[in-house]
């Protein structure tokens, strides 16, 4: 079997995913689309521009560690509209992406592509020129989001789910919305979760690795890891830190923030009006490789997103065996089924997020019971539900 993956970067789930699936297959070859203005970015003074870095070529694709028959492809163009907003960039790219396989005689039996947008409808394309079986992973901005923008979007988006062969979601939630808003036959889905790397993600000495990090050994410290754009719901992170600072006279307790963006500066500017500068730290975006480091060191994950797919970095946490607080949406409250992994709240309720911080921060964790509850979303066993999927469309 002979796979091409078309995705918007090459590292973190992706990797891990394609890298867990290539045990089982001949060869996967991963298309990954780049556009040379993003290089620009790291010489733009403004804040916005620290988010598009992460597009420049040496960000987009990860290659520690890859398989000798995995093939990773950077098909660099140009646009100026940026991929969330761009709505000719699905045909853009399956020009391009058309001509890159011809050229390199890349064969293939079957498509993977994740997101709908722009990959799952440039991916149509190809499955039609090409006549392969086209598998489109649909995980979360681009089921609940991107087609509810505008008419067009919804219309790109039908696009590309409609003449997919096979849909995986990663979450029932996503499910409900492709079945009820976008009409996507329930036969033709299936529900696999995001998972995590289990060499790498996995329990180590706390006092080790505070050591390691210069933290404090005597800080309760709760981890966020996550890009610092609104529906991440930092602001409501940092408003319950008020609360928990202030109002509980907890001063024994450290917030680290993990990650970059385009609120940086805001966030800054908000933690520096409620006088947080000694209990919230923004320490910017760190190599893959180093987060479990900065898991095993924590108490907790916070995650206090507004929307959610079925976030990786909350099954990497459980992995470490670290417990969970976070929002009930998307796909998390279908993981967090139980208060021996994590509590929960409503979005956008600091208070509430206050309040199940410090049960949290009280409370006795079964850390073993939580590792082991993780077990079952290793990529190893994500990649065999995949290729399960695989096998039904080629027969």
């Amino acid at each position: 079997m002979r796979v091409l993956v078309i995705a918007p970067h090459y590292h973190t789930f992706i990797k891990d995913s394609v890298e867990a699936i290539s045990r089982y297959v001949d060869s996967i070859d991963v298309l990954v689309h780049h556009n040379y203005l993003s290089e620009l970015a790291p010489y733009m003074p403004f804040s916005y521009f620290r988010h598009v870095e992460k597009f420049t070529r040496k960000n987009l694709v990860d290659l520690t560690g890859l398989p000798s028959n995995v093939r990773v492809h950077v098909v660099s163009t140009v646009y100026f509209t940026p991929d969330g907003r761009n709505t000719k960039l699905g045909d853009k790219l399956a020009k391009l992406f058309d001509r890159y396989i011809t050229r390199h005689k890349i064969e293939f039996d079957l498509i993977h592509t994740h997101f709908t947008w722009p990959s799952g409808y440039a991916a149509v394309k190809l499955s039609k020129k090409f006549n392969s079986p086209l598998v489109i992973t649909a995980h979360g901005y681009d089921v609940y989001d991107l087609p509810f923008r505008s008419e067009e979007w919804f219309q790109k988006v039908k696009f590309a789910l409609d003449f997919a062969d096979h849909v995986i979601t990663v979450s029932k939630s996503n499910f409900t919305l492709l079945v009820n808003e976008l009409s996507i036959p329930a036969d033709k889905i299936s529900i696999i979760p995001n998972g995590f790397n289990s060499n790498l993600f996995k329990p180590m000495d706390k006092v080790l690795a505070r050591k390691r990090l210069n933290l404090s050994e005597d800080k309760k410290i709760l981890l966020n890891v996550a890009n610092l754009v609104p529906v991440k719901g930092h602001k409501y992170l940092i408003e319950a830190m008020k609360n928990i600072v202030k109002n509980k006279n907890r001063k024994d307790i450290l917030l680290i923030i993990v990650g970059d963006g385009s609120l940086k500066k805001d966030l800054e500017k908000q933690i520096k009006k409620l006088n947080l500068e000694d209990y919230v730290k923004l320490v910017g975006a760190r190599p893959h490789d180093e987060i479990p480091l900065w898991m095993n060191a924590a108490d907790l994950l916070v995650l206090p997103s507004l929307s959610e797919g079925n976030p990786t970095v909350m099954f990497e946490a459980l992995g470490v065996g670290l417990p969970f607080v976070g929002t009930a949406v998307g796909g998390v409250p279908e993981i967090i089924t139980s208060e021996d992994y994590g509590l929960l709240c409503p979005p956008k309720d600091p208070e509430c997020l206050a309040e199940k911080i410090l049960i949290a921060l009280d409370k006795e964790w079964d850390r073993e019971k939580i590792r082991k509850y993780a077990e079952q979303f290793t990529w190893e066993r994500i990649a065999k539900q995949t290729l399960e999927v695989y096998k039904k469309l080629l027969g």
